[in-house]
């Protein structure tokens, strides 16, 4: 009987890695894409078709082949245990300032668990052969000057986002701003890739970081609670400061538009207490040495801060405007209207707001004494433009 039932459970086993060997090999469908880009570093997000364990190889731009020497390796882990799932995050820290590195990321399937034991089936990687290693920058504040692009309230028409970056051209740029309202709801991964990251990945984001501000559309959804998994993945907030060169960007987070009790929230949201605790991050944020020191101090900011808004914007108005208005602000960048608006500094705002249209991009370039926004719509013709001099 014994050898009856050992027979049975090795024919289990059997046919168990045979299911295993059957199956189509790892695959890497979304990314890479750089996050969260500083000075010293960055981290770096890919998605694949099975359950993996993963890890970032990092080699300096010198000429070498990148397979010269055994490049460091870098593993999605968490508490000193290696993280296992489909989606990807790497956080590479020690680096240099201005600094340009080759990179690739690897996936290693895990088949199944058997008690203690793992088993991994193969490896799924960029290329470093036929194709050249991937490459980034990292950002540097004592750069002369920089260029970015912005774009917001895309709402899943990757085809006008082709459009628009076709015109801003992101692969010149230091950074790219999505500003909001990428897509209309958060309702699964294939929606966020398959409305605007795709794109935004094949055009750029492997090798140019992109900052991604929170629009209120971001927070609806089943899927809005995942956002985080996608995007500032190993940060401990939504809103952050990005110093490159003369300017620094305070990314903000708006919130919703309606009040939490709102119906349409389910009883789900605490956005004014969210909001509340964003300010008192904000007033610290403003203290800091490469805020300070920035020739420039831009805010993106979905939502505008406009008095006789909706709730969420009253809040903005009530919360935030009043730190900003401390902190020597030259211009705020928001969306969230669909249309092209502009307001001048006041006794409420003391600095401009440019709204920027839900068809058309912002580029910009800042030196040591001068910002230039041109406003371009989807069909190329200037919309805007603004100079501010120091």
């Amino acid at each position: 009987m014994k050898t009856k039932i050992l027979g049975l459970a090795l024919i289990g086993l059997l046919c168990c890695a045979a299911s295993i060997t059957a199956q189509d090999d790892i695959k890497i469908i979304h990314g890479p894409y750089l996050q969260n880009m500083g000075q010293d570093e960055v981290s770096i997000v890919w998605v694949t078709d099975k359950n993996a364990v993963s890890w970032v190889e990092l080699a300096p731009d010198d000429g070498t082949h990148f397979y010269f020497t055994e490049r460091p390796k870098v593993f999605a882990a968490k508490n000193g245990v290696k993280t296992e799932g489909k989606v990807h995050a790497v956080k590479l820290t020690d680096l240099k300032p201005g600094t340009k590195y080759r990179y690739r990321v690897f996936s290693q399937e895990v088949l199944y668990r058997q008690g203690n034991n793992i088993f991994y089936g193969k490896v799924a990687s960029t290329s470093a052969y036929r194709v050249g290693p991937l490459t980034f920058t990292t950002n540097n504040h004592a750069k002369s000057e920089m260029t970015f692009s912005m774009v917001n309230d895309i709402h899943g028409r990757s085809d006008l986002l082709k459009s628009l970056l076709d015109i801003a051209q992101p692969a010149k740029n230091d950074l790219v701003i999505f500003n909001g309202d990428m897509v209309s709801s958060m309702n699964s991964e294939q929606e966020i890739f398959d409305g605007f990251m795709d794109t935004g990945i094949e055009l750029f984001a492997k090798e140019i970081p992109m900052y991604y501000c929170r629009g209120n559309h971001e927070t609806r959804g089943p899927f809005a609670t995942e956002f985080q998994t996608y995007f500032s993945p190993l940060s401990p907030e939504l809103y952050y400061v990005v110093r490159q060169g003369p300017v620094c960007f305070l990314v903000l987070d708006c919130g919703e538009d309606k009040p939490d009790s709102d119906i349409e929230y389910s009883g789900i949201t605490v956005y004014d207490q969210y909001r509340s605790q964003e300010a008192e991050w904000l007033k610290k944020a403003i203290k800091q040495p490469e805020f300070v020191d920035a020739p420039f101090k831009v805010v993106i900011l979905h939502m505008p801060p406009f008095p006789g808004g909706w709730h969420g914007q009253q809040e903005l108005l009530d919360k935030l405007v009043p730190v900003l208005n401390g902190a020597n602000i030259d211009i705020m960048l928001s969306g969230h209207l669909h249309r092209h608006t502009r307001s001048e500094a006041d006794s409420r705002t003391k600095f401009p707001i440019l709204a920027n249209g839900n068809e058309a991009v912002i580029k910009g370039k800042i030196t040591q004494n001068e910002l230039v926004l041109d406003v371009i719509g989807a069909d190329g013709k200037p919309v805007d433009k603004i100079v501010i001099m120091k």
